[in-house]
């Protein structure tokens, strides 16, 4: 049988395929291309997404995706992006406010917290992950107006709190919140400097 007519399998998307695609859909927003609604329905279509293939439909009529339409393996994160590591926070807390650029922050807690700031990291375009595991513990995160929370926490006996008025449009920028929590929870508000 020739190969062309030979079944492949479907290739399973990992978080990385994920982001990928949801960092094509914010560069299409900040370039015009989607409007605040068609980027929220296209980031849960990517979110619910099991397999590769699933990706490609939703960057297809997208400049900005010509990178994923071409495999897997050739997509590859902005290099603007930054990984900023791991802290950790034990019985403590402190200002953490993320740099311009950033894209991931990780960070583990233990019977403390601290303050994330994230006015200057997120904006128009951006999409940031925070991995953000706790124990007894939960960081107080603060957003700018227009901020998509996306919570994609594990939780026993514990949550993550998204106040309404930090509940955005993806207008500008999505933050993705990860990592396990065990009798914790994280609170999503908003910045202080917008609360006036």
């Amino acid at each position: 049988m020739p190969d062309d007519l030979v079944p492949r399998p479907r290739m399973r998307a990992g978080d990385a395929d994920r982001d990928d695609a949801l960092r094509v859909l914010q560069q299409a927003h900040a370039a015009g291309r989607l409007s605040v609604e068609e980027l929220g329905s296209r980031q849960d279509a990517v979110l619910a997404a099991q397999y590769v293939d699933d990706l490609l439909p939703v960057v297809a009529d997208l400049p900005e995706g010509a990178l994923l339409q071409a495999g897997p393996a050739v997509a590859t994160p902005s290099p603007a992006t930054t990984d900023v590591g791991i802290s950790v926070t034990f019985m403590t807390g402190r200002d953490v406010d993320l740099a311009p650029g950033t894209s991931l922050y990780r960070n583990f807690a233990w019977w403390g917290g601290d303050d994330i700031i994230l006015d200057r990291a997120l904006g128009p375009g951006v999409l940031l992950t925070l991995e953000l595991s706790a124990v007894m513990a939960g960081h107080d995160i603060y957003v700018p107006e227009g901020v998509r929370v996306i919570d994609e926490s594990f939780a026993i006996m514990a949550g993550n709190d998204i106040d309404r008025d930090a509940r955005g449009d993806g207008s500008n920028g999505t933050l993705i919140l990860k990592g396990f929590l065990f009798w914790a929870g994280h609170d999503v508000k908003l910045s202080r400097r917008q609360r006036g």
